[in-house]
């Protein structure tokens, strides 16, 4: 190292993170490890999971024809991670939790983005309903099977909490289920989630969990911009005017106005990450600091949320939301790849539910299913599990016909 240079030091936790060594624990006793804490082994079996590397190939906005540049789930959710890092190392707050958490957060996505979602709640409606969190847990606690000795990645409880309430409590204290869930109902098989204890759905989750959670808004509000630009969907005179992003879209402009359009929308782009992110780490801190929360489960109990977005800000994040959907969510550029990524997946859950033709396992489990409910929720895991190119040859083989998205 050279004199003079910075020695880089690991923080040390604050009270109110999520310590390791005093997790809730496993379902099943793993065995000690001698170099990795509990949360770093469920970032690990994540990373190596199955579930973790269909990820790449399944849509976050743009499909994969468009371009080879344009984000996936997985690098959306790579993104996510270092985002969720740096404010949980800010807060003091145990990195590799939040690193896990933002790591699953995405695991029960559908193909074709949220088309694919669209498609199979649609289908879903009469067996029970879809929730991607509630499948996030499905697939890290029942679908993955590459361990001898039971189904599933065997995660923590911290880390299983964080992934089922990111967004916050599901139920009040006397169960009533609040926020969309007023309106939805509780996603379905809450009760069939294998814990090493009760996830308490009437409280909030770690700020690990939360760090993670407004790391995924961070992430896909710039990302989609620079996405959208790439497909020539908006322009950096287009962000001028919106909120949030307009007076770096200015700033961006005046200091640079001979600069091409991919360095001016990318300079937008880090420095729209770099700001909301100190945003929120003054946000939060200052929350904290008011609650004074004395350990990690007074977080859970204070009934809020304290890692979070300042108001001015927050109210401009969902006027920027407002703007991506009118501007480029709701483009007929990407609507009609979108409609046709709809039409697979609902072609393909009829198909299945009606004949069981599914590979291997899959037509076992819908074989051996005690009625039509069982059924539907087997084809429900396994068309949420598909990639988008596996749909696609998957239609091919059973309607003989792959659909142009062009």
């Amino acid at each position: 190292m050279k004199r003079g240079a910075k020695k880089m030091h690991r923080t040390a936790l604050a009270a109110y993170a999520a310590d390791p060594g005093t997790t809730r624990g496993r379902l099943y006793e793993p065995g000690a490890s001698p170099t990795r804490s509990e949360f770093q082994r469920d970032r690990d079996r994540i990373i190596h999971s199955t579930a973790f590397r269909r990820l790449q190939h399944k849509t976050q906005v743009f499909l994969h024809h468009e371009g080879q540049h344009f984000r996936t789930r997985l690098t959306h959710t790579l993104e996510v991670s270092q985002i969720a890092r740096s404010i949980a190392r800010a807060l003091s707050l145990n990195e590799d939790l939040a690193e896990a958490v933002a790591l699953a957060h995405d695991l029960g996505h559908t193909p074709f983005g949220h088309a694919g979602e669209r498609a199979v709640a649609e289908r879903m409606a009469e067996w029970g309903g879809f929730d991607h969190n509630l499948q996030a847990l499905r697939v890290v606690t029942r679908l993955e099977n590459r361990y001898a000795a039971h189904d599933g990645l065997n995660l923590t409880w911290e880390t299983l909490e964080g992934i089922l309430k990111h967004n916050g409590p599901l139920v009040d204290a006397d169960g009533r289920p609040v926020g969309r869930y007023e309106q939805e109902g509780l996603p379905p098989g809450l009760d069939e989630i294998a814990a090493s204890a009760d996830l308490m759905p009437h409280t909030y989750a770690s700020l690990e969990a939360q760090a993670a959670a407004i790391a995924d808004d961070i992430a896909y509000n710039a990302h989609d911009i620079d996405d959208a630009a790439r497909a020539g969907l908006l322009t950096i005179e287009d962000l001028v005017d919106v909120p949030l992003v307009g007076p770096i879209a200015q700033e961006v402009l005046d200091l640079w106005p001979e600069a091409p359009r991919n360095r001016q929308i990318h300079e937008v782009q880090r420095r729209m990450i770099t700001r909301t992110i100190e945003a929120v780490i003054a946000e939060s801190a200052r929350r904290i600091a008011e609650v004074a929360p004395q350990d990690a489960d007074a977080v859970r109990r204070c009934g809020q949320i304290l890692i979070g977005f300042p108001d001015a800000m927050a109210r401009n994040e969902k006027a920027l939301k407002a703007f991506l959907f009118a501007k480029v969510y709701r483009n007929p550029q990407v609507m009609a790849p979108v409609q046709a990524g709809e039409s697979v997946v609902r072609k393909l859950f009829d198909a299945y539910l009606a004949t069981g033709d599914m590979p291997g396992r899959w037509a076992e489990a819908w074989r051996n299913a005690p009625n039509k409910r069982r059924q539907a929720r087997v084809v429900c895991d396994f068309v949420a599990g598909m990639t988008d190119p596996f749909a696609l040859d998957e239609h091919a083989r059973l309607f003989d016909v792959r659909p142009d998205f062009r």
